[in-house]
Formats: structure tokens, sequence, C-alpha cells
């Protein structure tokens, strides 16, 4: 089987839209999907900082969604023709998968990020032949199919629009997932929101669906309108004192704070910004030490960092589209779409602030 998708070479050069192979169909446990849109990340882009350990050539993409098109095996639990959502991958019997804690799956890291799953990885090649790297994410999904295990494909409404639902899968997910699993928001409940990027903004919106005060933070004028028209209460990042004035507008301090900026300065003021016992989630990944300035972690302050928002795709992709049919959850709004063949723009303009969540329509469609 032959088909587009877009090649990552190198850690310097741009994206190129390639004819690549699939020599197989799907295993046992897996689904071959036909991409209608995919998300792109901040997680897609940082391969390019990976110092070597994300393995090259290959597809990146894993906020996929799309139809299925055949199934491997007759336990998938999915028919051709199911819309799904795709979410990252896990073993599935692992300790934290089977405790429903799969994001802290015991092959997380060489599941998702380090090569993928090794068996049949040859199956996948460029149109000269030459191995690509396994499945990013369990998906490779900046392309018009992927092959997928079954067990991070999420069946979707057919209703909804389906070339717009795989942010749900990743970005969506976490910052939603951190209110609603690893916080536990409720009425009344305050949190700040720093990074008011696709996750800080998905936080905000799942903070205005349960009922919470949150306060977000960023240096972007626009970005703090959004937040704003979500129900979150704006806040520049260079404000004077930034700790004193989010402890004003939560009444003593925030319960919560969600960090997705991994600036150290930040973290600090987040910190500070709590009140006793409070809890900051961090879900950006640090490259270098964090100092944490004295008293930043005093009268039972904790600090964490969060995966995929604690989430089990499943349960909460689901929660997710019933929110937005309702008006409660509208990531639509975050969402510009490109081609497939624009990947390189659609990179620009996510570097540069300019989109908040990218999606790529392999069939070249875009709004």
């Amino acid at each position: 089987m032959r088909f587009g998708a877009a090649v990552l070479r190198s850690y310097e050069s741009r994206f190129a839209v390639e004819e690549v192979i699939l020599n197989t169909g799907p295993a046992d446990g897996e689904v071959l999907v036909r991409i209608a849109g995919c998300g792109m990340c901040r997680t897609d882009l940082a391969v390019r900082r990976s110092a070597g350990r994300s393995p090259l050539p290959a597809v990146l993409g894993h906020e996929g969604a799309g139809v299925v098109v055949e199934t491997g095996g007759p336990h998938t639990g999915l028919s051709n023709g199911d819309h799904v959502v795709l979410s990252f991958d896990s073993c599935g019997h692992c300790r934290n998968c089977m405790d429903a804690a799969p994001a802290y799956c015991d092959s997380f890291a060489s599941l998702n990020l380090f090569g993928g799953r090794k068996e049949n990885a040859v199956r996948f090649t460029d149109a000269a032949g030459d191995e690509l790297a396994p499945r990013w994410f369990g998906q490779s999904s900046f392309a018009e199919y992927a092959v997928v295990p079954a067990r991070n494909a999420v069946r979707a409404d057919p209703s909804l629009p389906i070339e717009l639902l795989g942010p749900l899968g990743c970005g969506f997910l976490t910052g939603a997932g951190t209110v609603f699993n690893s916080f536990g928001i409720g009425p009344g409940d305050t949190i700040a929101v720093f990074g008011a990027g696709a996750v800080g903004l998905a936080a905000v919106m799942a903070a205005a669906a349960s009922g919470a005060v949150a306060v977000a933070v960023d240096r972007h004028p626009e970005r703090l309108a959004l937040a704003e028209r979500f129900g979150a209460i704006p806040l520049h990042a260079a404000s004077a004192d930034l700790p004193g004035r989010i402890q004003q507008l939560t009444d003593g301090g925030a319960q919560y704070a969600l960090d997705t900026t991994a600036s150290a300065q930040l973290i600090n003021d987040a910190l500070r910004a709590l009140r006793p016992t409070g809890h900051l989630g961090l879900v950006a990944r640090l490259h270098t030490a964090l100092p944490l300035e004295p008293g930043a972690l005093d009268r039972g302050r904790k600090i964490s960092h969060i995966c995929e928002g604690d989430a089990v795709p499943g349960l909460l992709i689901p929660r997710l589209t019933g929110l937005w049919q309702a008006g409660r959850f509208p990531f639509d709004e975050l969402i510009r779409t490109y081609p497939l063949a624009d990947i390189n723009e659609a990179e620009r303009d996510c570097d540069a602030g300019r989109v908040v969540k990218p999606v790529l329509l392999p069939e070249g469609r875009s709004r």
C-alpha cells in the first residue's frame, strides 16, 4: 500500500511530503486508519531538540483522527467504518496500565518517544525501500493512513467533524485531564494556568466547565483575550508581583496551578501564588535543573509532574466531545487547518505563536 506522508529526515531539515509504503496490513490487535486530520503538537516539534534520542527518518504526528478501513484479528473491538480518535500507546499489561494509569506505562518512553514497537517495523518504508522509524506514539499520523494498536484508538460519534477531533488525543486531553483527573477541580475551586497555549486553554475551558475560577497567565495579549473569552481572568506574565496579583484574584491564593511553560521563574511564581497545601502540576518537559526559591514549597505546597492529564483516553475523550456538543468545551475555536502539503507553514506558524493548534488535513482540505 502506497500513500503520502510527511517525513522528517534529519533534526535540521524541513518536513517533506513523500510516498511511503506499507508492506503488510494490520497485525493482530491493530487497525488501519484513513487519517482525516492530525493536530501538530509541541512534542512533535521537540524531536528537533531530542539530541538524537528519537530515531530518524520518521513520520511524526500523534494527534490523529480518522476512519477505520481494516482491522487485524478478531478482538480489536472496532469495525471498518468506525470513526476513531488516536491517543498515546501503552502496553496494557504492566502494573500502571492495569491500574488505569496508562500514561505511566512502564514502556511509555520506548513505545511513544524512542522508537515505538519493534515488531514488524520494516513493513513501513519510504519509496526507495529504506526503513522508516517505527510508529511515533503508536501512530505516525502526519500521513494519509496510519496503522495503530486498537488499544489507543477511541471510537467517536460519526456525526462529529472527525477531522478536528485529533487534538483531543493529546494536547487538549492533557489540559482538560489535569483539571478533571489530576486536580479533581469542582465548583468554586481556584486554578492559575501559566501559558495560554493549547494545553493551557484546554485547562481553562475545563475549569469553566467545572464551575471553577481560573486565572490565565501569558505574555501574548491575543492568547489572554482567548483565555478571557473562555472564562478566565487574564493576567500578563510581566505583571509586577505576579504571585501577589494571583493571590488577590483568588482570595488568598490558588488551590491549584498548572505550568505549561517550563520557565523556572514562572514555576516559582506559581508556587508562591498557591495557598497553603496548594498543588502545582507541571506538564512541560524541563531541559535544565529547576532552582526553587527559598520558601516556594513552604506551608504544605506540593509540585508534581503530570503526564497526559492522568487520562484513560477511552473515558476522557468521549467526555470532552460531550462537553463540546453541549457548548462547554469549544476546542474547535483554537484550531486552524492546513493541507498536509503545508506542514512546514503550520510549523512556522506554531513556532511564531500565530496559531494555537494547527491541524493537518491529508486530503488537502482547509478552512
